[in-house]
């Protein structure tokens, strides 16, 4: 059995290690989800999500990572267009990935888009739903990214050698 070399190898671990940097802040999303809607304060909540920058990393680091998740899986899908199921389960990864932030566009940003008018001083009366809101979607798209890692560390594993 011959061995993935040159250019393709490295598009492929470049590809892995992009996907698994953007689900990775999607994933911490999630582990920290329960506490955040189960045993914070509002204030707590509102404190550290809009008002301390907690997050501000994941905008600056995390949305060109999600971009380039989108477009690694995109060219290397490209790059094993004749190397069937590998092709298939690429580019299904690069559909996965995009759909996620799809997704973040639809449920998160329009909480996000809310959460940049609040001002310190009393709790919003629409703090519960937008909160809610903000947390499940970030859990939708990690379970998105997610199978799109997964069907991208199957087409890896399913590209032709020889």
């Amino acid at each position: 059995m011959t061995e993935i070399r040159g250019f393709l190898l490295f598009w492929s671990i470049l590809t892995a290690t992009v996907a698994a940097l953007s689900l990775g802040p999607s994933f911490a999303h999630v582990l920290e989800s329960l506490p955040r809607l189960t045993k914070w304060s509002p204030s707590l909540w509102r404190e550290t999500t809009v008002f301390n920058g907690q997050f501000l990393l994941f905008l600056v680091i995390g949305a060109p990572l999600d971009l380039a998740a989108i477009g690694c899986p995109g060219l290397l899908a490209w790059m094993l267009r004749d190397d069937r199921p590998a092709f298939w389960f690429v580019s299904a990864a690069a559909a996965l990935f995009a759909a996620s932030l799809a997704a973040w566009s639809v449920l998160v940003k329009p909480a996000n888009d809310i959460l940049a008018t609040w001002v310190p001083g009393p709790i919003p009366e629409n703090f519960e739903a937008i909160r809610l809101r903000w947390e499940t979607g970030h859990m939708v798209v990690a379970g998105i990214k997610t199978a799109g890692f997964i069907s991208l560390i199957v087409g890896l594993l399913s590209i032709r050698h020889g």
